[in-house]
């Protein structure tokens, strides 16, 4: 969710609930080059997005948006996806006063922006990596999406929140260093704190955590350290970004696909793309100066409809969860495994009255419906075993 955690600084997120929408705006920071000019504009977009009776447009009228762009009037942007990235682009493209079109062939936030791990990182990885290799270009990172974090659950509370992750320590080196380390990671979020991080006893620790085991790895538990970050709802979020674009005056429409592109006949220039609306079958063309090709792991699909010639350029990799019973965590608080035994991490986390553990990262195929491998089941199975104890299978 990156892309939708970067609207801080022109947008909003909006929240459906039956035909209502509720919505939190920040104060953006406007180009001069932003068509939109800043206050009058926003403030007109802000209105109409808190205003507890709007109503996005119906389908059929997004459609028509889309339809009713032509050479001579073309779109300025038409964007292909409705991920997290395609909806962010959208929705920061719409608040800057261009005319928008998004595209999506299957449903809103249908493929990898649904399939995360739920969280918010602040990126405490990446300041340990800033630390151990003087890498200030890693400590930037690490600042910039503590400040992202905050803002993000600052603008849609009803779909994110701060979430108190454990980290269990077997040896009394590891909790001090986790400790110490995690402190920093507090400092580092300055004014964009969440709440502070702190060590808790094993008995403590066991108290919070009742699965926690007090013996793994072959050592006792000798406390744990928790720091909190943010979890999301992923597919609600994503959902939200495009129903704001469509309140601030985007035409987004889902189910439907791009079947080829739109040229100039002087210069061979992409003007638009040709559309079929998958749900109808109607098929149509839309006009724009440019095209956004934000169809994630299908990018390269895309980009073979622009040129049959061009070179695969995406790796794809997946990245399994296994969704266990809820008794394997407790409400409001997970559990990171630091170091897996290949010198991974592995998440469990609370997730909807269930529990969520992951994640891998792997070469793999593109599908439309990727499926787990048996060895990245155990990996993960195993992974979590060590620290808990009940039977995880």
């Amino acid at each position: 969710m990156a892309t939708a955690i970067r609207l801080r600084r022109f947008g909003a997120i909006a929240a459906a609930s039956g035909a209502v929408y509720y919505t939190l705006l920040s104060n953006p920071s406007i180009s001069s080059n932003d068509r939109s000019g800043g206050g009058p504009f926003l403030t007109a977009i802000k209105q109409k997005i808190t205003d507890p009776f709007s109503v996005v447009p119906s389908r059929n009228v997004q459609e028509s948006a889309l339809m009713g762009s032509s050479s001579s009037n073309p779109l300025d942007i038409l964007v292909v996806g409705g991920g997290a990235t395609g909806c962010g682009v959208a929705l920061d493209a719409t608040t800057r006063g261009l005319r928008v079109g998004l595209v999506e062939r299957e449903d809103f936030s249908s493929g990898t922006s649904s399939r995360s791990t739920k969280l918010i990182h602040g990126g405490v990885r990446y300041l340990e990596k800033a630390i151990f290799n003087l890498d200030y270009g890693q400590l930037k990172l690490v600042f910039h999406a503590l400040e992202e974090r905050k803002q993000v659950i600052d603008n849609a509370p009803h779909l994110c929140h701060a979430l108190p992750c454990m980290t269990p320590c077997f040896e009394w080196f590891e909790a001090i260093y986790y400790w110490i380390g995690l402190k920093m990671y507090d400092l580092v979020a300055g004014r964009h704190l969440l709440h502070l991080s702190r060590y808790y006893s094993a008995q403590e620790s066991v108290e919070l955590f009742p699965t926690l085991a007090r013996n793994g790895k072959d050592k006792t538990l000798k406390g744990t350290v928790v720091y909190y970050d943010g979890q999301m709802n992923d597919s609600r979020l994503n959902v939200a970004l495009a129903c704001t674009a469509a309140l601030a005056g985007a035409a987004v429409l889902n189910h439907a696909e791009v079947i080829s592109f739109l040229r100039d006949e002087a210069n061979g220039r992409i003007i638009g793309a040709h559309i079929r609306n998958n749900i109808s079958g109607k098929e149509f063309d839309t006009y724009a100066k440019v095209v956004v090709n934000a169809a994630g792991p299908f990018c390269d699909s895309v980009r073979k409809l622009a040129d049959k010639d061009a070179k695969m350029m995406i790796s794809p990799s997946s990245g399994v969860h296994v969704v266990l019973p809820d008794y394997y965590s407790p409400e409001g608080m997970g559990l990171i495994v630091p170091k897996t035994k290949d010198g991974r991490v592995v998440f469990m986390l609370p997730w909807l009255g269930r529990t969520v553990a992951g994640t891998t990262d792997s070469n793999t195929k593109i599908t439309m419906l990727p499926e787990p491998h048996e060895d990245e089941i155990d990996f993960i199975l195993d992974a979590i075993s060590d620290y808990l104890n009940v039977k995880v299978c």
